[in-house]
């Protein structure tokens, strides 16, 4: 082969070479860009998906936040106290018990304990019962209260009560029995009070100053022992009519003044003065002297119990015990400082 030839053919083999290693680069540079693009691809993909699970995720979270949102409250307990705690809970029931606050017997927690908490987020613990809409005044009430004052003096006549003085003479006896000695009788005092009335009510009264009229007089009872009367005494029967007739004839036109008559006689029983006329009612009825038993005979005419049964029944009550007076004589006239009854001023001691 000549030379040329041999030359051309080598040129063609390198073109060729050259071509397919031109190609073969060209197509290396084809794959990588097409690779490059693929991993670009597949990293937005991944960047996309992290960001929507971080979306997704910060969603969540914000809802688990909304759900479970810290609250600063404020505590105070009735010793005085103050609590500032932060909670995710609304009622107070759990706040409490969550920071261990015991709600004592006798203490009252606004809100209620098993409300919800308020706007203020204050929980106050008092001691006492919790007011009621009964304890607020309405705004009618409260300017009502404010309505003028009407202030007054006034005088006014007040009773003293009397008191009863009890009295044991009976030196230990077995058998005893009360006797009014002195009946009672209630004082008077003249009191001026300032008087203060809003709306027509008396809403205050003070007393100024006082003046005794009149001085309130004991009720006076002796226990004395129990004495064997013309009652049961015996052949009492005689005397008892006796009695009754004296009574009769002295003053006996009511039961008043028949229980006078008969109330003299028993409080000569019990004076020293007259004690020398005898213990008894018909010793001091008999005595000489002394009632009408021994000054003329027109009691004769009651004898055999020929009188008023409210003269034997003011008989027996007078020595019983029961008196209508203190006062041991008597006068059918007028005596300065006596008491009429029946027709007879009674007097003395």
């Amino acid at each position: 082969m000549p030379q040329s030839g041999l030359n051309l053919t080598k040129t063609r083999k390198n073109a060729i070479i050259l071509s397919v290693l031109l190609k073969g680069g060209f197509m290396r540079k084809r794959i990588s860009k097409q690779n490059k693009q693929e991993k670009a691809s597949i990293s937005l993909k991944k960047i996309f998906i992290i960001t929507l699970i971080v979306l997704v995720l910060t969603g969540m979270m914000g809802v688990m936040a909304t759900n479970q949102k810290l609250t600063s409250v404020k505590i105070l307990l009735s010793s005085g106290h103050e609590m500032n705690i932060m909670t995710t809970s609304t009622k107070i029931s759990d706040i409490l018990a969550e920071n261990h606050v015991i709600v004592l017997e006798g203490e009252t927690v606004i809100p209620d304990i098993n409300e919800e908490l308020s706007d203020n987020r204050t929980i106050t613990i008092t001691k006492g019962t919790k007011k009621t809409d009964d304890d607020y005044m309405s705004a009618e009430e409260i300017l009502a209260s404010y309505t003028q004052i009407i202030e007054k003096i006034i005088t006014e006549d007040v009773e003293i009560p009397f008191e009863t003085v009890t009295k044991d003479i009976s030196n230990g006896g077995s058998s005893t029995q009360d006797r009014v000695v002195q009946t009672g009788s209630n004082g008077l005092k003249k009191v001026t009070y300032r008087i203060r009335y809003q709306n027509g009510n008396e809403i205050e009264k003070t007393e100024i100053s006082s003046e005794t009229i009149k001085e309130p007089v004991d009720k006076i009872v002796e226990v004395r022992t129990k004495q064997v009367t013309s009652r049961s005494a015996a052949s009492s029967s005689s005397q008892l009519e006796i009695i009754w007739a004296i009574v009769r004839q002295e003053g006996g036109s009511s039961y008043e003044s028949a229980l006078a008559v008969a109330s003299s006689a028993m409080n000569r029983t019990r004076s020293s003065r007259w004690a020398s006329k005898g213990s008894t009612m018909y010793d001091q009825l008999t005595a000489p002297g002394q009632y009408c038993y021994s000054l003329d005979n027109h009691w004769v005419k009651y004898l055999g119990g020929n009188v008023p049964g409210y003269v034997k029944q003011a008989v027996s009550d007078a020595m019983d015990g029961k008196t209508n007076h203190p006062y041991t004589s008597f006068r059918g006239g007028y005596v300065s400082g006596g008491v009429n009854i029946g027709g007879n001023y009674y007097f003395g001691n």
